[in-house]
């Protein structure tokens, strides 16, 4: 796995609250491993913090604010989870706006637990299976996605799981998308 990624830069985006520890630190750790190199993109400078659950965890450096970051230069996004962080971080439209960029641009996005809400208000999901955290479940099919509850699912390009004991999987997926870089090919992948 490692230098599979050598070359390529993956942008993370979360807002600076409610960000489910571990579903930041596993792939940052991992896709970092693989050989990329991991940029922390917020919404305000300083530190994000992360939650275990509803107890508050550690903090986390943000490297560049939304307002700053370019989507051209990155490779690929991941959108960690937790119920707080894309709840606060869809009401910002230049994070909105970031997501959608790689959508527009056909990079690879990787989303897991309660992350697919951005994805909602980017008005990307439409057409798409997508799975996530069981709650969003009526949110992704209102704007068009189909819900499906598997351990992860890749389609175009986009790699979802739904909790953080879909956390391998979704890390391995999300490793393997950015590998492949732009999105042409169309293909789907499902994991039970």
């Amino acid at each position: 796995m490692a230098g599979q990624l050598s070359g390529k830069s993956i942008a993370f985006f979360a807002a600076n609250e409610g960000v489910e520890q571990v579903e930041l630190t596993t792939p940052w750790e991992r896709i970092g491993e693989a050989g990329a190199t991991v940029e922390m993109i917020s919404i305000q400078k300083g530190e994000i913090q992360m939650m275990n659950h509803l107890d508050k965890a550690d903090r986390f450096p943000v490297d560049k604010i939304v307002a700053e970051a370019e989507p051209a230069r990155y490779d690929g996004l991941v959108l960690p989870g937790g119920v707080a962080n894309p709840d606060l971080a869809r009401m910002n439209p230049q994070a909105v706006a970031f997501v959608k960029a790689f959508f527009d641009t056909g990079k690879p996005v990787a989303a897991i637990c309660h992350a697919p809400w951005m994805l909602v208000e980017a008005d990307v999901v439409r057409g798409r299976t997508v799975t996530s955290w069981p709650s969003l479940r009526t949110d992704i099919r209102n704007a068009g996605g189909t819900w499906v509850d598997e351990q992860v699912v890749v389609e175009k390009g986009l790699v979802t799981s739904r909790k953080p004991d879909d956390l391998d999987a979704f890390c391995q997926a999300a490793i393997e998308e950015f590998a492949e870089g732009a999105i042409a090919h169309g293909q789907e992948r499902r994991s039970a």
